[in-house]
């Protein structure tokens, strides 16, 4: 009689995002094929597991929970420890355990995948054009969570009753639905209405059909979708595209187009592998794409650009949508501009009413405000603009072991970021905080943060600009609890820092941080920084030369002013043959020069941002902006358009007490030179990028020498410009330094919050 085998029993632990992902059927199929008993569940910080049997089983058993994972699982540790065998005669999946303080990472929401989109187009499928239809392997997550363990009762889909066919479903350990809190189906789940501008119901046989149909007829349409509305229109009819813009007080600012499948993209843009794979991942975001001209895509999607921002639908809804249309639909952000996202059915009613003629909405309540992402590749590296929906709130992690942290962010482009254990969860893009509205996203995306992550926060960090929404709110969160401690972070150096920390750098390097605004620790507005930088400190070694801003932000809206400001503060003076002169009417070129002589609202600055607008204005390409950075996205554009231009343009560097100033006069004369001598405006773009690029070689050269540092990291909202970070990385790869550019978060202020958080923890170790 043969002996029985000797039992082995094993406790593991297993954290990351592991629930929601189909991560316990995966288990329980891992234990079946293995001839293993016990249990699994999932729990506040981790999932739990004991296996019992052979020795040789459980060694296969282990190995197979990392290899073998769901594809949206992401494993950030396996403990295994050895137990007494417990006797156990099956395999289990037991109920869910919650432990107080304890957390767990969340998943975020993710596109419909392919076994999902075959059902709702399946007319044998009791799913068949069912616009809520997921599984465990796709499907909102973030946006419906109220708190942890991942369950039902803690989801909007709480108030949902399972039909029996569902239910079946989700008990089912083999089942792909299993556990997937957001199942449903036509007879139990949640269900779409169509309302007037006025909130009346719109009754018709087919839903969609008649979403679609006044679509094509040039209509206006929100449609709710996983974080909030989105306002749709036909992306072909300049008129309907005119119309949204007015409406929606968006006069040039592109507006992103989804299409309904890949082939539709490849259409209407030339995209490559990596740009394909994006636009088709789980993540599903934006990607701005090289537009073609034959594309059908009214021009007013996106006036005078190269790029298009083009998505993929993502939600059964989209599918569905898109597919009866036949037609590429412009989706934007359903809001008034500068305001967040609308979110609840009433709320857009309220808010969208003007905008939109009609409503397509449902009964599933979202509860966290969820922006798309969007995304360029450069180089075959992808980077972000915007991180939201289809990553957040996936964390960053840390080469330590962080403080339990809030970082407040900036002021523009907002994110916060909160920090525990190895995790940075740098919160998904709030937006600008210029009102009422985002400051209260702002704070109810921290609470919710705080309590899904268990985050008591010791120290809070914030920008030093004492005027920004967000340090108000640092403050008034400190003064509510004095055991909490601020501490206030440069902008620039927070950029150069989380450059840092996207790539797991730790040694001291030269941060280059190029931007629009950023307060100095001399209280005038940075912008052109060189420094040497790590996580405790950082020492300003070059900047571009202090020049004025006539009449503060007015300026930046109207880079003329910022032209006119810089040539009378160098001394080169208003040459009326200058063509940007010619839309300034003599009295207020009066009051500029007035304003430059006497200092009079003209605060002085060292931006590369405000340069790029200048260079603009002086050569005719974009005298105002009629959305951020506008002037600089135009240049690059005009640039382009010489790609085989090598000329440089001068500048002047002045070294003072181990500190150098670039002087900036001898490369705007030249640019006038350009101008008078009748030099095409894309060979005036394409020299002045040149002369950028290479200012940043040679004082990286140049801090190198003095220093010995090799590495040198890029950040900063100019740094969104490709041409000139192609241009830079090639120049000083190939002066032979290390280049660390963003790829977990974006280079513009929405990744300022990780660099803070990061400093804020760093500043304690540094105290005696």
């Amino acid at each position: 009689m043969a002996e029985a085998p000797i039992l082995s029993l094993v406790r593991i632990s297993v954290r990351g995002v592991v629930q929601g992902v189909g991560f316990r059927p995966f288990v329980y199929q891992l234990a079946a094929r293995h001839n293993l008993r016990g249990w699994v569940c999932n729990t506040s910080e981790d999932v739990k597991i004991e296996v019992e049997g052979a020795a040789g089983a459980i060694d296969a058993f282990t190995d197979g929970l990392r290899k073998e994972a769901p594809p949206l699982a992401h494993i950030e540790e396996i403990d295994v420890a050895p137990g007494p065998p417990a006797g156990y005669d099956t395999f289990v999946i037991r109920e869910s355990v919650a432990e107080a303080g304890k957390y767990q990472l969340v998943s975020p929401d993710i596109a419909t995948c392919p076994d999902c989109l075959r059902e709702i187009f399946d007319p044998a499928d009791r799913r068949y054009h069912y616009p809520f239809t997921n599984c465990t392997n796709c499907g909102p997550r973030f946006t419906i969570i109220d708190d942890i363990p991942y369950d039902r009762p803690s989801t909007t889909m709480k108030a949902f009753t399972m039909c029996p066919d569902c239910r079946a479903e989700y008990d089912n350990p083999l089942d792909r639905r299993f556990h997937a809190q957001p199942n449903a189906c036509p007879v139990c789940g949640p269900r779409l209405e169509l309302l007037d501008a006025a909130g009346n119901a719109i009754t018709c046989d087919d839903i969609i059909r008649e979403t679609a149909r006044l679509l094509k007829s040039g209509n206006i349409v929100a449609v709710k979708g996983l974080g909030g509305f989105l306002l749709a229109c036909d992306a072909t009819s300049g008129d309907a595209v005119d119309r949204l813009r007015r409406r929606k007080n968006r006069p040039a600012k592109p507006l992103a187009v989804m299409v309904a499948t890949l082939d539709d993209v490849k259409r209407h843009s030339d995209i490559d592998d990596t740009e394909s794979g994006l636009l088709s991942s789980p993540g599903s975001p934006i990607v701005l794409v090289k537009w073609r001209q034959n594309s059908t895509i009214a021009q007013q999607a996106a006036p005078g650009l190269r790029y298009l921002g083009m998505m993929l639908p993502y939600t059964p809804l989209h599918h569905l949508l898109l597919r009866e249309t036949g037609l590429p639909i412009v989706m934007t952000s359903g809001n008034i501009s500068e305001e967040p996202i609308a979110r609840d059915n009433d709320e857009a009613l309220r808010r969208l009413g003007t905008i939109a003629d009609y409503f397509l909405v449902h009964n599933r309540d979202i509860y966290a405000r969820y922006d798309d992402s969007v995304m360029t590749v450069e180089a075959g590296i992808p980077r972000f603009t915007r991180r939201a929906r289809g990553y957040a709130p996936h964390p960053v992690r840390l080469t330590y072991r962080s403080s339990q942290i809030l970082a407040c962010g900036a002021e523009e482009k907002n994110t916060f970021c909160l920090t525990r254990d190895n995790f940075a969860f740098v919160s998904q893009h709030v937006g600008d905080m210029e009102n009422i509205e985002t400051l209260e996203h702002f704070r109810n995306t921290i609470d919710l943060y705080r309590r899904l992550f268990r985050i008591e926060p010791e120290l809070i960090a914030h920008d030093m600009h004492p005027e920004y929404l967000p340090t108000k709110y640092a403050k008034e969160l400190a003064e509510n609890n004095k055991d909490i401690k601020l501490v206030p972070v440069q902008h620039h150096h927070a950029h150069i820092v989380s450059c840092m920390a996207d790539n797991g750098i730790t040694d001291r390097v030269i941060g280059v941080s190029f931007d629009g605004t950023g307060y100095g620790t001399d209280g005038t507005i940075w912008g052109g920084e060189f420094m040497t930088a790590d996580f405790q400190g950082f020492t300003r070694t070059a900047y571009l030369e202090y020049l004025p801003l006539p009449g503060g932000a007015l300026a930046i809206r109207r880079p003329y002013r910022t032209a006119a400001g810089y040539l009378l503060a160098l001394g080169i003076g208003l040459d009326e043959n200058l063509p940007f002169l010619k839309i300034i009417n003599r009295q207020e070129t009066d009051i500029i020069r007035n304003q430059v002589e006497k200092n009079i609202n003209s605060p002085l600055t060292s931006s590369m941002g405000r340069l790029f607008d200048a260079v603009a204005a002086l050569t005719g390409v974009r005298s105002v902006i009629q959305y951020e950075a506008q002037a600089a996205i135009d240049l690059e554009t005009f640039a382009t358009g010489a790609a085989g231009e090598t000329g440089e343009y001068p500048f002047s560097i002045t070294e003072r007490d181990g500190r150098r100033t670039i002087g900036l006069r001898g490369l705007l004369e030249a640019v006038i030179d350009d101008i008078h001598s009748s030099v095409l405006q894309p060979v005036i773009a394409a020299r002045f990028h040149n002369t950028v690029a290479g200012m940043i070689v040679k004082l990286c050269q140049s801090i190198s020498t003095e220093t010995g540092l090799t590495g040198v990291a890029l950040s900063g909202g100019v740094f969104q410009n490709r041409l000139l970070t192609a241009k830079a990385v090639d120049g000083l790869t190939a002066a032979g330094f290390r280049v660390f550019t963003h790829r977990q978060v974006p280079c513009n202020d929405g990744g300022i919050s990780l660099g803070q958080a990061v400093i804020a923890h760093h500043s304690q170790e540094a105290l005696p």
